[in-house]
């Protein structure tokens, strides 16, 4: 958090509304509108038979626990009950993620934070967590352009992350106090708000005790890190993996966390994320002139949208982006005459993360170089460039050597990789159309936007669509107010799929509460705020299946026992687990909505449409009714183990397990892992680069 200077030092307006409505009635009325069309919506759509009654009862039970057990904190350490709270839900990180993971990013964390101090000048506000993000993004940048060299191993991060905290041991224990010193003064301005946003933050960190079980994560993202822990270095192979060039930062960092852990670190790296955007958020609003208790809410309202634990209990890169987006905006309107480094940085940070951020930041940027055109200079610039190759460069330069097309596999039509027909590469489910009724239909129709359930995208949209249309009505302060509804809705041009506008969505929040008291008064501002927080917290676990399903109870009954809960969900992990250790035979998942096998590196094959040869022979073989392709499949990749799902198993895919002399060796619920009669190996089935 940042001391309440931090509006004066952002120069943005910090005086009450210019907007003088005829009567304050119009006013009240319009903000109106929002909760009313909620309730309009709620009745419509029959909400109430989409909520999940039994996962808001646990939230609520966690709650309740986490105020009981800060309660000693707050009565003899006399500690503020947001400052109670935060101790409490970090030692129940501790105790489901485990404390190798957590201290392993702690270590990244204080090697990052040395590195970014030294380009974020003190003059920025929220410095910690801003340097935070900007030596995140450095390390995890430098660190892609020798991925594929075998340096990676766990005394050689360990050693390179202890001395750069050495180096700046001073520096990191000045600017730690300074942060605590502000975190206590931020919550006296408002406990109360303080506390509920603290309580809202730790209930969406529940999502990080949960095992790493979403599909793109086991099909995809678990790749990289397991390469650097099985191998010591990445061996991206596009044939197998069509998305294995493509934007690697979070996949970096999530793979320099699980060396240093020697186990899957994901829990631990997303609340580092989670603690990050709480703090940013706060400076965020604080830069558009929001008071205390407004800058309490933003960061109660964001750490209430629903999608926020979704993202936490996977690996996809829209939380990390969440931050650096954050970040990105406390740079830019700052008034600090050495912006442009930092600013560099993050918005090479949120290339490095994905195409799709990078082209959402495109507003932001604009408004950056507007807002500081009379500090621009020709060399700051091309060192600018320089740094900004220097952390985003790696993934694009790669695939543009190894597979001819820079943003592989995108906009293949133009590049025409050899890997991937030349055609451009869509998802026709997210083709529904651009339009004003979006916020609506995303919210009471999401599965149509997004893999969630109804509601699973929050209400912030249309319960607060009022207060977003004041803040564009505003003179003062527009020109940022449109260029956040710009990142937010800018993703959602090309394709309407919901997820790629996440953090735009959270950036919305910070414009929301500017003001709110002026307003609505004191009473009424918490009146609508807690109240949208309250029922984006009802719908919380519609954001995915994770959260939806009982995984999270599960994972607290089983104090966080991972092979226990992969056992119900992702069954072909535990499979997985307990194949020979001496054994490196190929390991192919037959079903393509299943293929969970990234954390096997070199061994793992999939036939799905990310892996096009194999994809191909797949829906040759199941035409085959004879077996013989699919046995033909089977020495095409190298097979020696085989994944099944009896339930869906094809008679092609049976009697080519009958003529490849297949026997069953385990089974796990409704998954099977059988071994073939006869290992075969193809030139290619030792993977490596093209």
């Amino acid at each position: 958090m940042t001391q309440a200077t931090d509006v004066a030092e952002s120069g943005m307006p910090s005086s009450p509304p210019d907007i003088r409505p005829p009567h304050a009635f119009a006013l009240i009325a319009l903000i109106a509108t929002g909760p009313l069309a909620v309730v309009i919506g709620f009745v419509h759509a029959r909400m109430w038979q989409h909520l999940p009654w039994g996962r808001l009862a646990l939230s609520l039970e966690l709650a309740l626990l986490a105020t009981m057990i800060a309660w000693p904190l707050r009565r003899f350490a006399r500690l503020p009950w947001a400052l109670a709270l935060m101790i409490v839900w970090f030692a129940a990180l501790l105790l489901f993620v485990g404390p190798l993971p957590v201290f392993a990013s702690l270590l990244l964390a204080s090697a990052a934070l040395v590195v970014g101090t030294w380009l974020v000048p003190p003059g920025i506000p929220a410095r910690v967590p801003v340097a935070l993000c900007v030596g995140l993004s450095l390390l995890g940048g430098v660190a892609g352009w020798a991925l594929t060299w075998p340096l990676h191993s766990t005394s050689a991060w360990a050693f390179v992350l202890l001395i750069l905290t050495m180096l700046g041991r001073h520096r990191l224990i000045a600017v730690l106090g300074e942060t605590m010193a502000s975190l206590r003064g931020a919550v006296e301005h408002d406990p109360r708000w303080a506390a509920f946003a603290v309580m809202l933050f730790g209930l969406a960190s529940t999502a990080c005790w949960i095992p790493t079980m979403q599909v793109d994560d086991l099909a995809y993202h678990l790749g990289l890190p397991s390469h650097l822990l099985l191998y010591g270095r990445y061996q991206p192979d596009p044939a197998y993996q069509i998305w294995s060039f493509a934007p690697w930062l979070g996949d970096v960092l999530q793979g320099i966390a699980a060396l240093l852990a020697r186990e899957d670190a994901r829990g631990a790296i997303n609340a580092l994320w989670l603690a990050l955007i709480a703090p940013l958020s706060w400076s965020a609003s604080a830069a558009l002139g929001a008071r205390p208790a407004e800058r309490w809410a933003c960061v109660a309202l964001i750490g209430s949208f629903p999608p926020l634990v979704w993202m936490a209990a996977g690996m996809q890169t829209e939380l990390p982006a969440t931050a650096l987006l954050l970040a990105a905006l406390v740079v830019t309107t700052s008034r600090e005459p050495r912006w442009l480094w930092p600013a560099t940085v993050l918005f090479a940070g949120l290339l490095a993360l994905k195409t799709m951020h990078a082209f959402a930041a495109i507003p932001l940027g604009v408004y950056a170089l507007w807002h500081h055109r009379a500090r621009l200079g020709a060399s700051a610039f091309a060192v600018a460039c320089a740094l900004a190759l220097l952390v985003a460069g790696s993934s694009y330069l790669q695939a543009w050597w190894h597979t001819g097309n820079p943003l592989m596999p995108l906009f293949n039509n133009l590049f025409q990789s050899p890997y991937l027909p030349a055609e451009a590469l869509r998802d026709p489910r997210w083709d529904t159309g651009f339009g004003m009724a979006l916020p609506w239909l995303m919210t009471f129709d999401t599965p149509r936007y997004v893999e969630a359930f109804n509601g699973g995208i929050g209400f912030t949209q249309i319960a607060l669509a009022g207060v977003w249309l004041t803040a564009l009505l505003r003179k003062r302060g527009r020109g940022i107010a449109i260029t956040l509804t710009l990142v937010a809705w800018l993703p959602l041009v090309p394709m309407q799929y919901a997820r790629y506008a996440y953090p735009g969505l959270i950036l919305i929040a910070v414009l929301l509460v500017v003001r709110g008291q002026d307003m609505l008064g004191r009473r009424g501002f918490c009146w609508l705020f807690a109240g949208v927080c309250m029922l984006n917290l009802a719908f919380q676990a519609n954001s995915g299946w994770t959260h939806h399903s009982a995984a999270l109870k599960r994972t607290i009954r089983t104090f966080g026992d991972a092979e226990a809960i992969y056992s119900l969900y992702v069954p072909e992990r535990v499979l997985i687990r307990r194949l020979p250790k001496d054994d490196n035979g190929i390991v192919l998942a037959t079903d393509p909505s299943r293929a969970y096998i990234a954390e096997l590196g070199l061994r793992g094959r999939g036939v799905v449409v990310h892996a096009p040869k194999l994809s191909a022979a797949h829906h040759l073989a199941e035409t085959d009714s004879s077996g013989e392709q699919w046995r033909s499949l089977f020495e095409t990749s190298g097979a020696r183990w085989v994944i099944i799902v009896p339930a869906k198993a094809s008679l092609s895919l049976r009697n080519a397990l009958v003529l490849a002399d297949a026997r069953r060796v385990d089974v796990v619920r409704d998954a099977e892992m059988w071994r073939l009669g006869e290992p075969t190996q193809s030139p290619s089935s030792q993977g490596g680069n093209p």
